[in-house]
């Protein structure tokens, strides 16, 4: 990381933005503004930090065009139209794993007739076993495990100590972290007569489509028949399970520790908090939101709908919800008081009786 160096005017370049200060001065890795060194890249897109960037020792600072300075900055600046959105792109340039490497490690197994390019890297102690397709400049790092007739799109990387069980397929333009297990069996068991439970063989597949990627040690069952899909554009955090049968569709997003009960279905462009979680066989519309730690129990059918709590309701019961708990309690002391009163009138009213 340390080896590449650019200079502002490539940097400007890269980013299709223009150089306000010294166009000459290098940079040869990043910071954070807050702790910029001599040589970094940094940048500036929220304005809770735009303190740091006067006394930053970063060399350059990506900010947006329309920041104006109150003061002297002695950092050189790149001027973009977004600057969160150009400094991810730049992040590309600097990430290990976009690296051009290519070769097979001599530990690594790879059965005969396995369909693997010249442009692609396989590392140490993989395993590939046979029928498997490997699209071109695929990257496979360490400890990788593809599974019998797997296909593994163009571009796609697979990071240290990922399996890609059986017949599993996946797209182009995929990352998945250390860790993911996909095409594990889905929990399929039935109870007998003798009251055990007896396995149901989980005999279809996952399918990932193109642009999805899967953080670390995340979990995507097999389908029972048929495929657990997961549609293009798709990204999940750490540590989700994704159960057997489910659809997740376009561009849906999930923090970590999710969890999604087998044949359930979601739409295109939901969102889903951490810890959050579907019962099985629901389907969710397009556009769903569901916020950290809520637990929803029945289909959504209205888009774009914003879900809240365990059981989840919509997000303008739960605060109508809300305002009445944090009543409660003033009202338990004023029916304690009425209560009182009646007793006094009961008491006021027996000894006017006798």
């Amino acid at each position: 990381m340390a080896s590449m160096k650019f200079k502002a005017d490539q940097v400007a370049e890269m980013l299709n933005g223009t150089v306000d200060g010294n166009p000459d001065v290098y940079v040869s890795t990043l910071s954070k503004i807050e702790e910029g060194i001599e040589g970094s890249i940094s940048f500036l897109s929220n304005d809770l930090y735009t303190p740091y960037i006067y006394d930053t020792d970063a060399s350059l600072v990506v900010v947006n065009e329309s920041f104006v300075p109150e003061k002297d900055i002695k950092a050189t600046l790149i001027r973009v139209k977004d600057a969160r959105e150009s400094f991810a792109a730049l992040l590309a340039y600097f990430d290990p794993n976009q690296k051009d490497i290519r070769g097979i490690h001599p530990s690594s197994v790879i059965a005969e007739g396995v369909e693997i390019d010249e442009s692609n890297f396989v590392g140490a102690c993989c395993v590939i076993e046979s029928g498997a397709k490997i699209g071109k400049n695929v990257k496979l790092y360490a400890q990788v495990f593809i599974g019998e007739n797997a296909v593994i799109g163009d571009n796609t990387i697979v990071l240290a100590g990922a399996k890609i069980l059986y017949r599993c397929e996946l797209g182009a333009d995929i990352i998945i972290h250390p860790g993911v297990v996909i095409g594990g069996d889905g929990f399929g068991f039935a109870p007998n007569s003798e009251n055990n439970y007896a396995k149901v063989p989980q005999i279809g597949n996952v399918i990932i489509e193109d642009h999805v990627e899967i953080g670390s040690n995340t979990t995507i069952d097999r389908a029972t028949l048929g495929s657990t899909i997961i549609r293009k554009g798709v990204k999940l955090d750490n540590l989700i399970q994704i159960a057997h049968n489910v659809e997740i569709g376009e561009n849906t997003v999930m923090a970590a520790q999710v969890g999604i009960a087998g044949s359930t279905k979601l739409g295109k462009n939901c969102m889903m908090g951490g810890q959050s979680g579907l019962i099985g066989h629901i389907t969710l519309a397009d556009g769903v939101m569901i916020a950290g730690q809520s637990g929803v129990g029945k289909s959504v059918e209205k888009e774009g709908e914003v879900l809240i709590g365990s059981p989840a309701i919509p997000k303008t019961d739960y605060g109508r919800t809300l305002v009445i708990a944090k009543r409660v309690p003033k009202l338990i002391e004023e029916v304690k008081l009425l209560k009182a009163e009646i007793e006094n009138l009961k008491n006021l009213i027996t000894e006017n009786g006798r």
